[in-house]
């Protein structure tokens, strides 16, 4: 066998013919499996995402959000995670070709690269109770 069951869902269960098996939640891999590390691909979607569709310099949630280079193309500013943040049509308009302090505006949070993790808890709204301890969510 190449992994054992963990934790499963009680209200759940894999039927055949001839058996039945318990629906697994959690499961350990017996062997090391080598798995190439998750990354999150930055694309508009993610970034506002990212930012909880929050605008990074006034904290509006309220559409149309757009996306935002803090260091603007025209001056080197690249498409990356840590250049791309959410920002409201006004606050961007505002911003214009300009850094943030040169505008005279400050983010709310330093706009950085997501983990896998973090996306898997956002993405699927409420995460299943027994799977918090693998996720380092306790």
């Amino acid at each position: 066998m190449k992994a054992e069951l963990v934790v499963s869902h009680e209200s759940r269960a894999v039927r055949t013919i001839t058996s039945f098996f318990a629906y697994p939640s959690v499961i350990r891999l017996r062997r090391y499996i080598h798995v190439p590390v998750k990354k999150v691909e930055l694309s508009r979607k993610n970034i506002l995402r990212r930012d909880n569709h929050q605008c990074q310099y006034c904290g509006t949630t309220k559409a149309p959000l757009t996306i935002d280079h803090v260091c603007p193309r025209s001056r080197g500013g690249t498409d990356t995670w840590e250049n791309l943040v959410c920002a409201c049509v006004k606050c961007n308009t505002k911003k214009g070709n300009r850094t943030p302090e040169e505008a005279g505006m400050k983010l709310l949070k330093t706009p950085r690269r997501p983990s896998h993790v973090s996306f898997i808890k956002n993405l699927g709204g409420d995460i299943d109770e027994g799977w918090k301890p693998y996720l380092f969510m306790t």
